[in-house]
């Protein structure tokens, strides 16, 4: 049983490094687009 106990559910390692990706893909989107709003702003039309 205490085998068992031993064993990690959860992969921290693994968590972090998936947290860490979409974090860095959420900033990439938002910096886009704010940067897509910016130039749209600018354009004379």
């Amino acid at each position: 049983m205490k085998s068992l106990i031993n064993i990690p559910l959860v992969s921290w390692e693994n968590g972090i490094w998936m947290i860490g990706v979409f974090a860095l893909v959420v900033v990439v989107l938002v910096i886009a687009v704010f940067a897509l709003m910016n130039s749209d702003k600018n354009k004379p039309s």
